[in-house]
């Protein structure tokens, strides 16, 4: 697949890509606010008289600190974080949603096909189909999807019970003949990470994985999401994890190189094929959050992202991946990658939890000068262990030789 920015649709109109709850309604465009008054772009002044949602307890403008509510009016910083991601609507992406964290993305993407399947063809049934050894968040729903075992524990009888996981997509401990199968016609989405994170330890999908479950989507009128809140942005050489594999996701979710750790932002990203749907429909999204789009946070991230464009780093992550590949010889894309640690090479043996051999060895590596991301549960959700290598994208060769020296 070529860069998000390269392909792009013909459309000549103006581009729009910020999604509001109402797909017809025209919001409008707050400027500056000061004090109870909002002044809009179109020389309005505004007395904002409900304090955004309740919110603005100290008025607007205040030199320390501003905020904006997104349900009636919407900002340049939103607008412009929405056109920068999806100019040209790459692979058919063409409407972003921006929220405050990875799980609300999530939580969002399961409201969004929900939704898509009602109108779409009345399907009552909404069993979710997560891969098996993944994280998607902490929240109850998005908790309900994840295979990390360990954080689900204290929640036991209040999971989302429309799941079923599938076998992972991990060769390594995974791979099968066969797999078993849940009614399709009860089927909503299909969830997974293109490449497991923190859960797993930077695992990729066996090469045509996601091919043919994007087959099997069209097939029967699933929906394919694809969470991308850790290997998104660039992190695995590419704008987007699932650019090296062929699929295109109806809906990806974003979040923390969105922000970059400048600012606490997440965002969905929704294929025009689900947003046609709402058009038809009630021209409306039924899902919102007091802070959604919050202009501080797109504004934080927008300028992250014109660095990223502008520094060419996600081509540098790309080129430095390969140097971290040569040096280490483990799994991963780009500049996210991982060690998984077993007692026994032949056997894959894990060693026993309550060593915490991965606690263990991030630890001693930082007490050396190096910090790397500690993992647990890698292989089963409850054994195994994994460090994480996942460094800036700015990292120099010297930098990362230095890192695999130390481990």
């Amino acid at each position: 697949m070529t860069s998000p920015h390269t392909e792009k649709s013909t459309t000549t109109q103006e581009e729009h890509h910020l999604l509001h709850r109402s797909l017809t309604e025209k919001l409008y465009m707050v400027e500056r606010a000061h004090g109870v008054n909002l002044h809009l772009s179109n020389d309005q002044t505004v007395l904002d008289a409900c304090a955004g949602a309740a919110v603005a307890i100290i008025g607007h403008g205040n030199e320390e600190v501003s905020y904006v509510h997104m349900q009636s009016y919407t900002t340049a910083a939103a607008e412009q974080l929405a056109n920068s991601i999806l100019e040209g609507s790459p692979y058919g992406l063409e409407k972003a949603f921006f929220f405050g964290s990875g799980s609300e993305a999530v939580e969002s993407a399961l409201k969004l096909a929900r939704q898509y399947l009602l109108k779409r063809a009345s399907r009552k049934e909404c069993i979710l189909l997560p891969d098996g050894q993944s994280y998607h968040g902490n929240t109850l729903a998005a908790m309900s999807l994840s295979g990390n075992m360990a954080r689900k524990v204290p929640y036991e009888g209040f999971a989302y019970p429309h799941v079923s996981h599938v076998s992972p997509a991990y060769a390594y401990r995974y791979k099968k003949g066969t797999e078993s199968e849940d009614d399709p016609e009860k089927v909503i989405a299909f969830v997974a990470e293109p490449v497991v994170g923190a859960t797993s330890g930077c695992v990729t999908a066996p090469r045509g994985y996601f091919a043919r479950v994007r087959e099997l989507c069209d097939k029967y009128g699933i929906l394919l999401i694809f969470d991308e809140i850790m290997c998104g942005v660039g992190r695995t050489g590419s704008y987007f994890a699932f650019e090296q594999e062929d699929a295109v996701p109806d809906i990806v979710t974003l979040a923390k190189g969105l922000g970059g750790g400048y600012a606490a932002i997440s965002g969905v990203m929704v294929h025009e094929k689900v947003i046609d749907v709402l058009r038809q429909g009630s021209n409306a999204y039924n899902h919102g959050h007091t802070y959604q789009a919050h202009p501080i946070s797109c504004a934080a991230a927008l300028a992250v992202q014109k660095i990223v464009r502008r520094e060419g780093l996600v081509s540098r992550c790309a080129a430095m991946g390969r140097v971290l590949e040569e040096l280490l010889h483990i799994r991963g894309l780009g500049l996210f990658w991982a060690v998984e640690f077993v007692r026994d090479k032949a056997s894959k043996e894990t060693f026993d939890p309550a060593v915490r051999f991965g606690l263990r060895v991030q630890q001693a590596a930082f007490e050396k000068g190096v910090a790397v991301y500690p993992g647990a549960g890698s292989a089963d959700g409850i054994r195994g262990d994994h460090v994480l290598l996942a460094p800036p994208f700015t990292i120099t060769e010297d930098e990362l030789e230095t890192v695999c020296r130390l481990l």
